[in-house]
C-alpha cells in the first residue's frame, strides 16, 4: 500500500484551532485526552511533560480522536523495542507516520514500508554507497566542504545557523551521495520540505498543495533523467545511490511512485535527521554551558557527544506500525488493523533504561544506547554518515571558534515527525 510522506506534519497555526496542549499542566487534562500527535507541543517545545506522564502512567496509550484518527502510543524504550523486533506483527508496510495516505498522490514511501525479504534485497541495493568503506573515501571531501562553509562564516555577526551550516552541509553531502549537480543542491532541500509538509503546512509558507505535488513530480523528473543516464553503466569505485538504484537487481523495476517515494526517503533519510542534529547540538550545549566546557576541555569527547547529541535531538520523533493480527503489549490488547506509534522521543528520556535521560551529558557511558536510529531490521542505514558528518563538522569547530552562541530564540519545525529547527539565530567568537 502507498504512504505520503506529507502526512507527518500537523497544519499550521493559521488553518487550525490549537488543541490547548501547548503549555498546559500535562497532568490538568484527562489521561484519555491527551494526544502527542499534536504538532503544536512540538512547535512550543511543551511536548516533554505529556511523555512523562505517559510513560508514568500509561505507556501504551489509546488516543480515540486525533487529526490523524485513532492510535496507539508506545512511549517506553523497552516498549518500542519489542514492536521494532517483531515485524511480523507490526508491520511497517502500510505506513511509518501517524496519519494515512493521501488518496490524490498516492506515492510509495520506499523500502522502509517493506517488511521481509523484498525490505532487506531493496536495502542491500543502498546500502554499499553508505557502507564503512565507502565512508572512509568521502571522509576527506566532508572534511573539506566543513572548513569552506565555517571559513566563510562572518565571525562576530549573527547569522542563521540552519541556513548557513546545518542546511548547507547535509545538502551537500546529499548531492555527493546522488551524484546530483552540486550547484543545484538547494533543490534537494526545497523537495525534502516539499516532502514533509502537509497540505494545509504548504499553504501557510505560500504553496498550494496542487504546486507541492508539481515539485515533487518535478523531483522525479529530474530524477528520471539520471536514472537513465547510469541505467546499464558499471559504478566502478564512485558508488551513487541513483546509480545503485537502477542497476541493483531488486530494484530496477521500479514504477515512478515507488521511485519517487525511495528518493523522498532517501533525501529526508540523509537531509532533515543529520541537519536537526546539527541544530540541536548547538542548542544542547548553549543550555548546557558546562558540558559546552567541558567539550573545550577534552575534544577527545567528540564521538561520544555526537551520540549524545542525537539522542537528545531525536531528529524524528516517531514511526508507526500497523498491528497485522490480534496482539497484546504491556498489557494492552492491541486489534488487528490498529495504528501503533512508536515515540522515540519518548524512548530516548525513559529513565529506567537509560540513567539520568533528561540530562545532556557529553561524557554519558553507553552514549549509543538511544531510539533516534530506530532498532532491528529497520536501523537507519545512514547512520554512521550521519556520525561521521557531525564528529568532523566539531573537530573543526573547536579549530575554529571558542563558541557557537545562540542569541536569539529558536524556531522549531510545526510537525510530529521531523523534530527540528527552521531557524537558530548564533554568533560564533574566534577562538584566542
Amino acid at each position: 500500500m502507498s504512504e505520503t510522506v506529507e502526512t507527518v506534519q500537523a497544519s499550521s497555526p493559521a488553518s487550525r484551532p490549537s488543541k490547548g496542549q501547548a503549555g498546559a499542566d500535562p497532568y490538568s487534562i484527562p489521561l484519555e485526552k491527551i494526544d502527542v500527535s499534536d504538532s503544536e507541543i512540538f512547535e512550543t517545545d511543551t511536548l516533554w511533560g505529556y511523555f512523562e506522564r505517559l510513560r508514568e502512567e500509561d505507556p501504551v496509550h489509546y488516543c480515540a480522536e486525533s487529526e490523524f484518527g485513532a492510535y496507539w502510543s508506545v512511549t517506553r524504550f523497552d516498549d518500542i523495542v519489542t514492536v521494532e523486533k517483531n515485524p511480523e506483527i507490526f508491520s511497517s508496510a502500510r505506513s511509518i507516520v501517524v496519519g494515512d495516505p493521501n488518496p490524490d498522490f498516492p506515492l510509495e514511501a520506499g523500502f522502509i514500508t517493506m517488511d521481509g525479504p523484498r525490505h532487506i534485497a531493496h536495502r542491500k541495493t543502498v546500502q554499499p554507497v553508505v557502507a564503512p568503506r565507502n565512508l572512509k573515501r568521502l571522509e576527506p571531501l566532508i572534511r573539506e566542504r566543513v572548513i569552506e562553509i565555517l571559513d566563510g562564516l562572518p565571525v562576530g555577526e549573527t547569522f542563521d545557523w540552519v541556513d548557513r551550516v546545518s542546511i548547507e552541509l547535509t545538502t551537500g553531502m546529499l548531492a555527493t551521495l546522488f551524484d546530483f549537480p552540486y550547484e543545484e543542491r538547494r533543490k534537494l532541500t526545497f523537495w525534502s520540505d516539499m516532502a514533509t509538509a502537509s497540505p494545509d503546512m504548504v499553504g501557510a509558507v505560500g504553496f498550494t498543495e496542487e504546486q507541492r505535488q508539481e515539485a515533487l513530480k518535478g523531483c522525479l523528473q529530474e530524477f528520471t533523467e539520471l536514472w537513465k543516464e547510469r541505467e546499464g553503466k558499471p559504478q566502478g569505485e564512485s558508488l551513487d545511490l541513483i546509480s545503485a538504484l537502477a542497476n541493483g537487481p531488486a530494484t530496477q523495476g521500479l514504477l515512478p511512485m515507488e521511485y519517487l517515494g525511495t528518493l523522498v526517503l532517501l533525501i529526508v533519510g540523509g537531509n532533515d535527521t543529520t541537519r536537526n542534529s546539527i541544530s540541536g547540538g548547538v542548542v544542547a550545549l548553549n543550555e548546557n554551558p558546562k558540558e559546552y566546557q567541558k567539550l573545550r576541555d577534552d575534544p577527545s569527547l567528540i564521538p561520544n557527544m555526537v551520540s549524545e547529541m542525537i539522542r537528545w535531538q531525536t531528529p524524528l520523533a516517531h514511526m508507526r506500525r500497523t498491528a497485522t493480527r490480534d496482539t497484546e503489549l504491556a498489557g494492552k490488547k492491541i486489534k488487528q488493523g490498529d495504528k501503533v506509534v512508536m515515540w522515540y522521543v519518548s524512548g530516548n528520556r525513559d529513565e529506567s533504561v537509560i540513567e539520568r535521560a533528561n540530562e545532556f551529558l557529553i561524557d554519558r557511558p553507553n552514549p549509543k544506547q538511544h531510539l533516534s536510529f530506530g532498532w532491528g531490521v529497520h536501523f537507519c542505514v545512514g547512520s554512521r554518515l550521519a556520525e561521521m558528518q557531525l564528529r568532523i563538522l566539531w573537530e573543526e569547530i573547536l579549530e575554529r571558534f571558542h563558541e557557537v552562541k545562540v542569541v536569539g530564540t529558536p524556531e522549531r519545525v510545526r510537525s510530529n515527525f521531523v523534530k527540528g529547527f527552521t531557524k537558530l539565530p548564533v554568533r560564533v567568537s574566534p577562538r584566542t
